[in-house]
């Protein structure tokens, strides 16, 4: 399981200041834990604690401290900014088993610890975008707005599966699942330098810069007595979020009620989705803007945090709504 660096769970997650430093990164000014269906559940805070809320959701294998830069932005302006580390990263505890139900399931409960009757606006990266668009139409008295980064998958051929081949691709996905949790059952993430794990974390986010690496190392890794290792759980693969097809959450977004700001990057990388404007046409809820940044990848919120916070302050702006 994880936790504190010294695996305690008897004090409120570590918001300590790290030792590296990035410009403008700011460490949250609350942290606690909560309860989700066993697994107790890092969450953070940012801003004013009676300022309408906004619940931040990462993307798979990232954490609450990707946002590090791109929260403080959204309090300064007069928000109160809540984020969490899904089960099995960062300092959340790991799970049995992992399934995107659960993620959602945690995801309720979040909100229901920060806002337990108000309101919030709804921003999700990449995974987590997926996941608040499906919270949206599982409790749509709970937001008011709903802003994706680029989190809306797209394929030329989306999925048209009768029942049947649904039950058995749940099947096949479960038991692929427990395969692979036999085979890394006493597993540990690889140990290195700090260095190291940045240098290994660049390779996938090639645009980003490697002082911004090894920042996220100082929050996202633990270091032991032979080195650093990542905090996400050993047992977790890419794509292992079934049963659950990611270019299903374009298909639900038509049916959101409130309004919705879609933010695209551009620029293809590993673990972007690769989505074009034109895949979103013919998809797009009542209350629709989307801006693409010619210039930037998947991390859109870390490479032009102050652009993308500007977008969705001016779109809040515009579609103003009482958030309680």
């Amino acid at each position: 399981m994880s936790a504190n660096a010294d695996g305690r769970f008897d004090q409120p997650p570590d918001i300590a200041p790290t030792a590296r430093s990035y410009p403008g990164a700011r460490r949250p000014d609350r942290s606690r834990w909560i309860t989700s269906s066993g697994p107790r559940i890092a969450t953070y805070e940012w801003g004013d604690t009676a300022a309408p809320t906004i619940l931040l959701a990462h993307g798979g294998f990232d954490f609450a401290g990707t946002f590090d830069v791109f929260a403080p932005l959204l309090a300064d302006q007069g928000w109160r900014v809540v984020s969490w580390d899904a089960r099995g990263h960062g300092n959340s505890e790991h799970s049995a088993l992992y399934s995107w139900q659960a993620d959602l399931r945690d995801t309720a409960a979040v909100l229901d610890s920060a806002s337990p009757e108000a309101k919030a606006v709804f921003i999700g990266h990449s995974k987590g975008g997926g996941l608040l668009l499906d919270l949206a139409h599982a409790l749509p008295h709970r937001l008011t707005h709903l802003v994706n980064l680029d989190g809306l998958p797209s394929k030329n051929s989306w999925p048209d599966l009768s029942e049947h081949e649904r039950t058995k691709m749940l099947r096949g996905e479960l038991e692929g699942w427990l395969d692979h949790r036999r085979t890394v059952a006493d597993a540990q993430r690889k140990p290195g330098t700090l260095e190291e794990l940045a240098a290994r974390r660049h390779r996938m986010n090639s645009r980003l810069s490697m002082q911004w690496m090894e920042y996220l190392v100082t929050i996202g890794a633990a270091e032991t007595q032979d080195g650093w290792r990542w905090k996400i759980d050993p047992v977790m693969r890419f794509g292992g979020f079934g049963p659950w097809r990611p270019e299903w959450s374009m298909q639900r977004l038509p049916g959101i009620g409130v309004p919705v700001l879609g933010v695209l990057g551009l620029q293809t990388e590993t673990m972007g989705w690769g989505t074009k404007p034109e895949d979103v046409v013919g998809n797009q809820p009542p209350i629709f803007a989307l801006e693409t940044i010619a210039d930037v990848g998947h991390f859109v919120h870390i490479e032009q945090p102050r652009l993308v916070t500007d977008l969705v302050l001016s779109f809040l702006a515009e579609h103003r709504a009482d958030p309680q």
